[in-house]
């Protein structure tokens, strides 16, 4: 709990306030922003709703009730994706299995996760689709169809490599959304 002032502070400074504004749009005193921003204290409900109110936050983001860091566990979550080259569909469900697992439970997997999982399902979509066209096409003899088969190559190279990638950045501290939010299927 002593990291509390400390996410007020960077939070606050992130939105350009000073602790006095803090302290006059939330309706606190001075000095109670002080002793909580150098963790002297701790904030009780009201005043905590009151500051997360000004900084537009929700208290449990500040509190992280039973929330632990667990970078090994993101980092196999990055790696799970890997799955689809052995199961049909793996990159979705085993993903999707380890995120309902622990979103609740590690810092960051909640948003990283539903991140991957959008990501995986046009993924998947666009793979289908690129493959069924290559196999139309071929069938009605159309002159440029290895094209989509390149795509899906390309598609399948892709999901390999970012992984991997993901994997070794989580490792060297960045957790925040690796994936491109393309569009909110999970949120």
């Amino acid at each position: 709990m002593n990291e509390i002032g400390n996410k007020i502070r960077e939070i606050r400074k992130k939105k350009g306030l000073s602790q006095e504004e803090l302290a006059e749009s939330a309706k606190i005193n001075l000095r109670t922003i002080q002793r909580i921003e150098n963790n002297e204290s701790e904030p009780r409900g009201k005043t905590l709703n009151l500051i997360c109110e000004v900084l537009d936050i929700n208290a449990e983001d500040i509190l992280d009730y039973g929330k632990q860091t667990d970078k090994s566990y993101l980092i196999i979550f990055h790696l799970s994706v890997i799955s689809f080259l052995a199961i049909p569909v793996g990159n979705i469900i085993l993903p999707l299995i380890l995120w309902m697992n622990k979103k609740d439970r590690v810092i960051g997997l909640k948003k990283v996760g539903a991140n991957l999982l959008n990501f995986q399902i046009i993924w998947s979509i666009i793979a289908f689709l690129s493959i069924t066209g290559f196999a139309l096409l071929k069938i009605l003899h159309f002159k440029y169809y290895p094209i989509l088969f390149y795509l899906f190559i390309g598609l399948y190279a892709m999901n390999v490599i970012l992984p991997i990638i993901f994997a070794i950045k989580t490792n060297k501290g960045k957790t925040e959304n690796l994936y491109p939010n393309i569009i909110k299927l999970i949120k």
